[in-house]
């Protein structure tokens, strides 16, 4: 068995997308001859707990942990808030509209936590590791990010020992959609553009989770064996989906949490015109958005009168969610409205295909989320203009689910089980490592 040293922020029992490509990959990756070693905070911030995602972990999985200092205490002070509360990252404002309070510590947090608020962590971390790994000695290094304070530790433990490092990106740095929302001076903006490239070019190799992810950082940094290897979805959650017992009611669920930049008018639009159209879809239908929603997604709501046949549900944990999605008669994927619209494939798109229920999807035609949905035929997507089109897929969705004959697509969706990924990941490694 060969070692790697995987340095991640998010690991159980935090709870969440960032935590499970990582949680999955070393579930399968020993089975490629590759033993991972985590490396963790032991006090890290997390918005949501998932004590599910432990049955997850190999009990004699190695993770070590070291304290991180973080000023998340600062900035719930600062904003009021209680000590308990959670802090969702994406910017999401769930009671209320951003505050002066907010939009300054947006200000802070873009311009002098570079590249983010773990950064305090990144010198204690090289310090320790590169001290560790004489003792404890591995044969390659993965960061994976955001929070991007990650690939930075690598990159520092890379450079003193020369173990071979993989920067893994679940995420775009500068390319994310919400870049553009962090107020950033010309200073920072310099700064976390030559930090990107620092970790895009020094880095081993570099890994993306979409197609046009990696077109964008080949441009950015002109190096041409940057990976692919995209998330997925284990087989092992939805081993029951053929049997699940599925919603009376036409459910129509959203999984994850909603922010501003998610939220999505043309599908209320496009409800509101069917329910004219269907008077007795009214008495049917049930929207279900499950996770932290934004202030701006409960105005659309009350706006388009669908209060009645919407409920609100908080995070849960990720065995509930797989078990929401197998119920749900139609799975509803939305795309960040945002200009890296083209490079976003939520990672609950594959978890949806698992599940083998029908997508109602809202995104570029030309994005890498088509191309995943067409390739496995697993649903309908529409632009975000396409009123007329979203209600016409809601009506035939509708009609199916009355003659009980509503089902899902996911041709060729075995490319994209966590266990395959995980040997392709493995690959990798292996060709560091010769």
């Amino acid at each position: 068995m060969k070692k790697f040293l995987l340095i991640t922020y998010y690991w159980p029992p935090a709870g969440g997308g960032g935590v499970m490509r990582w949680v999955k990959m070393t579930k399968y990756i020993r089975q490629y001859g590759w033993e991972p070693v985590v490396y963790t905070p032991e006090n890290g911030e997390t918005a949501a707990f998932d004590e599910s995602l432990a049955k997850e972990v190999a009990p004699d999985l190695q993770v070590v942990k070291t304290p991180i200092w973080e000023p998340y205490q600062l900035y719930k002070q600062f904003l009021g808030r209680k000590k308990e509360e959670k802090i969702y990252s994406g910017f999401i404002n769930e009671g209320k509209k951003e505050s002066l309070a907010q939009k300054v510590s947006v200000f802070i947090r873009g311009n002098f936590f570079i590249p983010d608020a773990r950064m305090f962590w990144i010198k204690p971390s090289i310090k320790y590791l590169t001290k560790y790994l004489k003792e404890h000695p591995v044969d390659a290094i993965v960061s994976t990010g955001p929070p991007h304070s990650m690939h930075l530790i690598a990159e520092g433990v890379h450079k003193a020992t020369g173990i071979p490092w993989v920067a893994d990106f679940r995420d775009p740095w500068t390319n994310i959609d919400f870049y553009k929302d962090l107020r950033l001076t010309s200073w920072a903006d310099a700064r976390h553009k030559a930090l990107e490239q620092k970790v895009l070019r020094k880095a081993s190799r570099v890994v993306a989770v979409t197609w046009r992810s990696r077109d964008e950082f080949v441009e950015l940094c002109g190096r041409k064996d940057i990976a692919v290897i995209p998330n997925g979805f284990d087989d092992a959650d939805f081993a029951q989906a053929e049997t699940a017992k599925l919603d009376t009611e036409f459910s129509i669920a959203h999984i994850g949490s909603m922010n501003k930049d998610r939220n999505p008018e043309v599908f209320w639009q496009a409800v509101q015109a069917a329910l004219a159209e269907a008077p007795d879809l009214q008495q049917k239908l049930k929207i279900r958005l499950i996770g932290p929603t934004d202030f701006s997604v409960r105005e659309s709501v009350q706006k388009y009168g669908l209060e009645s046949n919407t409920e609100f549900i908080d995070f849960v944990p990720h065995s509930d969610a797989v078990l929401y999605q197998q119920q749900s008669q139609v799975l509803l994927l939305l795309i960040n409205n945002s200009p890296n619209s083209c490079t976003i494939i939520p990672g609950k798109l594959y978890e949806y295909l698992g599940s083998g229920r029908p997508l109602l999807a809202i995104g570029p035609k030309d994005s890498d989320s088509a191309k995943v949905v067409e390739l496995t035929k697993g649903g309908a997507l529409h632009n975000y203009e396409d009123v007329d089109g979203l209600k016409n897929s809601i009506l035939a969705f509708f009609a199916a689910y009355q003659k009980a004959e509503l089902k899902g697509s996911a041709e060729g969706i075995q490319q994209f089980t966590r266990r395959h990924l995980a040997g392709e990941f493995a690959g990798l490694l292996g060709t560091l490592t010769k």
